[in-house]
């Protein structure tokens, strides 16, 4: 099976993220992308498998993408801290790896805008958490990217909904070209690998949602599985 493949329209100036973004109204800073759908949902997935949506753009020496949770249920945000556990809330992320890295990045959000995200070049997990080649970004680089969404800070306890939400997160091209010593200068017709998805390990309804689908073992952190971002 091929791998799913995204273009990613290269723009004078991408979105920086909107102060108060609304779910559903992606705005006109948005109308030149693509929609995409996670719509690749993993065996162990409850019944709550809400519509969501990306877009994508690359412009002004960002890459920023939006997320459309539509029709939610059992919404739930208490990470707080910057690289915390946002995985087991509500949490739709963004994993990408350029062109000429060795590794991949993986951007992950919760309802509440906390922030994860590191740069993994061996992905074999060890016994007692992370991976065999791998390492957080630094505060001054998370200080960088720009993470907004509709819902506030804390969700606790989870919202029943059915309810819609976005985020939109924004980053310096400049960030992934330091940590990965890759160039990182998108031009038309180049393609990267990336993969988008949502998740909710500790919700009520836990679920794992993917662009691009993850086989049978459950590890978003498969970029042998991930599709292909090209620039349009």
């Amino acid at each position: 099976m091929s791998a799913p493949v995204f273009p990613i329209r290269l723009v004078p100036e991408a979105p920086e993220g909107s102060a108060a973004p609304r779910p559903g109204a992606a705005g006109p800073a948005w109308a030149a992308s693509s929609e995409g759908r996670v719509d690749q949902w993993h065996p162990l997935s409850g019944a709550v498998r809400p519509d969501v949506r990306f877009r994508a753009l690359c412009g002004g020496g960002r890459i920023a993408v939006r997320f459309d949770v539509r029709g939610d249920r059992f919404v739930r945000s208490v990470a707080t801290e910057p690289q915390g556990d946002v995985w087991k809330d509500s949490c739709v992320e963004f994993f990408v790896q350029p062109e000429g890295a060795a590794g991949h990045f993986n951007f992950e959000m919760d309802a509440g805008g906390t922030l994860l995200a590191s740069y993994i070049v061996d992905n074999r997990r060890l016994p007692e958490g992370g991976f065999a080649d791998w390492a957080p970004l630094p505060p001054e680089w998370m200080a960088r990217v720009a993470v907004r969404t509709s819902l506030p800070r804390v969700v606790d306890p989870p919202l029943a909904g059915p309810l819609d939400w976005c985020a939109e997160l924004s980053l310096p091209l400049s960030l992934l070209a330091a940590v990965s010593g890759a160039p990182c200068e998108p031009r038309p017709g180049a393609e990267w690998r990336a993969n988008f998805f949502h998740c909710g390990d500790e919700t009520p309804s836990p679920r794992w949602g993917a662009w691009s689908g993850v086989g049978e073992r459950l590890d978003f952190h498969q970029p042998g599985r991930f599709g292909v971002l090209r620039f349009v």
